[in-house]
């Protein structure tokens, strides 16, 4: 029997079998500020093409309210709260891309909980649920961020308040 060492993680010893990244309070290059930081690609992992690419959401507490909305046209999206519950926002798909206000619902998530949108599904970074912050796994094709992802803000008047 061979005895071996644990060893630390680090990008030096653990280049030759693949790549890591802190999914929980990451940190380097992202979009937006809070209460909606998003740390695109932070990891890829070759499964064909498209090559998957994992992302981290960080949603802090803002008002509740569906404002803004997005969809992909060519992928699907996975989301997986990783230190808390939050809330997302889903409408079905739409032929001509017209934000379906009326048909929207918000569902709770629970952590740990792994949620998968279809193509086309009306979605956006989801709200913090009795948390001040919540680190969110999000998994999309590399860079569907930037080409492949429609986004409209609703008319006040049609925007979606809600309360827990």
């Amino acid at each position: 029997m061979r005895n071996e060492k644990v060893c630390e993680l680090s990008l030096e010893k653990f280049q030759p079998f693949g790549s890591f990244a802190p999914m929980i309070n990451p940190d380097g290059a992202k979009l937006g500020a809070p209460p909606i930081e998003f740390y695109r690609d932070m990891l890829s992992l070759k499964v064909g093409t498209p090559t998957a690419s994992f992302s981290v959401c960080r949603v802090e507490n803002r008002p509740m309210v569906v404002d803004v909305t997005e969809f992909h046209s060519w992928c699907g999206e996975g989301i997986l709260p990783l230190d808390g519950d939050i809330l997302i926002h889903v409408g079905p798909a739409t032929p001509k891309g017209e934000v379906p206000v009326e048909k929207i619902k918000i569902f709770r998530v629970p952590r740990g909980t792994m949620v998968t949108l279809n193509p086309g599904v009306w979605h956006h970074a989801p709200f913090a649920y009795k948390s001040a912050a919540v680190n969110v796994l999000i998994v999309l094709p590399e860079r569907t961020y930037a080409n492949d992802c429609i986004v409209k803000k609703i008319p006040t008047i049609k925007q979606i308040k809600f309360k827990t």
